[in-house]
């Protein structure tokens, strides 16, 4: 398992701090393991720490009032969750639950507050993460509303693959969890699926999906 100064090394928000910051944030970390369908936060709730993701996979999801779920995004070790409840006092925008056993690690926003008081750096992390959150919404927002289903999961691997090292995708997605994310039945991803492996675009198998030609899935993601 991961020190908390390795989990901090692991995640593009701290990755410029200095190493006396990353000392001094990892002493701040609780640790806290949930299991397999636990609901780690509720939409609602007070937004009172951030959580950083040493194992495990969540998802981040709302329910419509008919009782449908739409999940936003799919997180893994090495992700995080919560960051603008360090900032402002409003609660959770969404569920975060468990897909797998988790384990986290809690920074609170009393202690991530305190630290920031005296690292400017910290401030600058956190403002830059965000910003980049807010482009990625954006993209989001401007692929539903742009493209069609096929173009929507083009899309979705794509920037699932960006986050690790551009060609694997190594999280856990099954037909029913990008359906979800997309806005479309699980037998029509299935139909995507089998169409951009059947052109070389991916390989699936049991561990991940590979992109094979990352520009094959850019031109589905074309906007129409």
């Amino acid at each position: 398992m991961a020190t908390p100064v390795e989990v901090l090394r692991g995640i593009p928000m701290f990755q410029r701090l200095a190493p006396d910051d990353l000392a001094a944030l990892g002493a701040l970390l609780r640790e806290r393991r949930f299991p397999k369908g636990a609901i780690v936060v509720s939409q609602g709730d007070p937004g009172d720490a951030l959580y950083l993701i040493s194992a495990g996979q969540l998802k981040v999801a709302v329910f419509a009032e008919d009782g449908r779920e739409v999940i936003l995004s799919v997180l893994a070790a090495g992700g995080f969750f919560g960051e603008m409840a360090l900032l402002d006092d409003e609660p959770r925008s969404a569920h975060v639950i468990a897909m797998t056993d988790a384990v986290l690690l809690q920074l609170r926003r009393e202690d991530f507050r305190a630290r920031l008081r005296g690292s400017p750096d910290l401030g600058i992390a956190l403002l830059r993460e965000l910003s980049g959150r807010l482009r990625r919404a954006d993209d989001t927002i401007a692929s539903l509303a742009l493209l069609d289903v096929n173009g929507r999961i083009a899309t979705l691997l794509l920037d699932f693959a960006r986050q690790e090292d551009g060609r694997r995708i190594t999280r856990k997605l099954t037909h029913a969890t990008i359906a979800q994310m997309v806005g479309a039945s699980r037998e029509t991803v299935s139909r995507a699926m089998r169409q951009f492996a059947l052109r070389g675009a991916i390989a699936v198998n049991r561990r991940e999906i590979v992109i094979m030609d990352p520009e094959s899935l850019r031109g589905s993601a074309q906007r129409t």
